[in-house]
């Protein structure tokens, strides 16, 4: 069984979802960071700051035990009772100790006198429970008493710890929130997006061979669907074009066919309705081998066509003299030709590249329409010239006036003129349509003109070759 089909809105949706959650997040984990950077700055340089008041306090006393008798004042001085700060003599113990979770300061190289504290001299670390802690060390002097104090203090970040927690999950609330609002937002637009595209699925279920004219609406759609609707309607003109010419090639192969076999058919029944003698017997398969010739010339030309339509045939090329062939032509038909009072009269000069079988048979094709459709006792003109462009290869005679229109359609397969539509001739209406399928495997092109007066000209223009526009 075939997989399941994919929705386009969907897998569209979940892509603006996964983007929107990527760029959101981030964006918003930048944001956190930048924050928590920022925070983290402040805290050091708060902790430079009251370590160097502590120093600049410690050079204004008089002595020490001013400290000592009042510590409760200089234990408030640093800010957050989580904070640490020890006061000792270089060589006594600590006089002032505030570290309410007892932590140990690592090892610290003291800041000292008259250096002042830079965020380089901070020392990283952390609580038991993951707070940052960032501890300094540095030495003061005491005022107009001599001796230096080391002071140790270390800042907790317990407050921006609190902060970026609180931070960190509006972030992923808002990355929660944008993605879920995008998703949704994203879904309908697509739905609403695709309605054009549906619409097209639905007209396009509606396309039956009884329906071909049906054509996508090319107005009103997004213009990403215009170019689409603009290239299926072109391709729905040429599929209804062909299914006509099909179908009108058909019914005309069966009226070309109808007569030979209803002939066969009426002639045979006719010999089987009594004995019949041999004599008889040999003229009745002599007809119908006419017959059965002329259904087989039938059915070679139309497989000719059809290879021709597809571009099966390789075809081989070489250089034809006009002037020689031409003339040739006109002297296998000149008997036909003289019977109806038409002679044949011949201008040609130049060379052709072309393949010798078709060459002739296009041409000869052209000759035998003249001969038959054309007036009698009017003469058939047949030139031909070369240039480097390519060769041109005029057939013209006098006929019954018809349209240009009627004139073009001449090309069509089993296209013949009312009159003789009616009347049972051994033309099959393919043999301009096989000139017309020789000159496109050759690259040219078949036209026709035809004047008011019954003058009408079929000419055959042949590109020049490759190597002859070389030359």
């Amino acid at each position: 069984m075939p997989g399941k089909r994919r929705s386009l809105a969907i897998w569209a949706t979940l892509s603006f979802a996964i983007i929107s959650c990527l760029i959101v997040s981030s964006l918003g984990f930048y944001l956190y960071s930048s924050a928590k950077q920022a925070l983290e700055v402040r805290a050091d340089y708060t902790l430079i700051g009251r370590v160097e008041r502590f120093r600049t306090l410690l050079h204004d006393l008089y002595n020490v035990r001013q400290m000592e008798e009042r510590p409760a004042i200089f234990e408030s001085m640093l800010g957050n009772e989580k904070d640490v700060r020890i006061f000792q003599r270089e060589s006594g113990a600590p006089f002032i100790v505030v570290n309410p979770d007892r932590m140990v300061p690592p090892p610290m190289t003291p800041v000292p006198v008259g250096q002042r504290l830079t965020i380089n001299a901070l020392r990283a670390g952390e609580r038991a429970d993951g707070i940052r802690v960032r501890w300094v060390s540095a030495l003061a002097d005491i005022g107009d008493e001599g001796g230096t104090v080391r002071i140790t203090a270390a800042y907790v970040m317990t407050q921006e710890a609190g902060l970026l927690h609180d931070y960190l999950l509006r972030v992923i609330g808002a990355i929660v929130l944008a993605v879920l609002l995008t998703t949704l937002l994203s879904y309908l637009l697509l739905k609403r997006g695709l309605r054009s595209l549906t619409r097209m699925s639905q007209l396009a279920a509606q396309i039956t061979p009884s329906q071909l004219t049906l054509r996508f609406p090319d107005s009103g759609v997004p213009s990403e669907l215009h170019q689409l609707a603009i290239a299926f309607n072109a391709m729905l003109d040429r599929l209804q074009g062909g299914f006509e010419h099909l179908s009108q090639f058909s019914a005309d192969l069966a009226h070309e066919l109808r007569t030979p076999v209803n002939i066969l058919m009426g002639q045979t029944q006719v010999a089987l309705g009594r004995t019949r003698t041999k004599e008889e017997y040999e003229q009745l398969l002599e007809s119908n081998l006419e017959e059965l010739e002329r259904i087989a010339h039938i059915i070679e030309n139309i497989l000719f066509l059809s290879r021709a339509d597809h571009a099966t045939i390789a075809i081989e090329r070489a250089p034809l003299d006009l002037a020689t062939e031409l003339h040739k032509i006109a002297e296998y038909f000149e008997g036909p030709a003289l019977e109806r009072g038409m002679p044949l009269h011949v201008s040609a000069g130049g060379c052709v590249v072309a393949n010798t079988v078709m060459w002739r048979r296009a041409v000869n094709n052209l000759v035998i329409n003249a001969i038959r459709y054309g007036r009698p006792g009017r003469p058939i003109l047949l030139s031909a010239h070369a240039d480097p462009s390519g060769c041109t290869v005029t057939i013209e005679n006098t006929s019954e006036p018809v349209s240009q229109v009627q004139a073009e359609r001449m090309f069509d397969r089993f296209y013949r003129g009312d009159q003789s539509r009616n009347e049972y001739t051994e033309s099959n209406g393919l043999g301009l349509a096989l000139v017309k399928a020789i000159m496109a495997l050759h690259g040219g092109t078949a036209t026709v003109l035809a004047m008011p007066d019954g003058q009408i000209r079929f000419s055959l223009q042949f590109p020049a070759s490759p190597a002859s526009s070389q030359t």
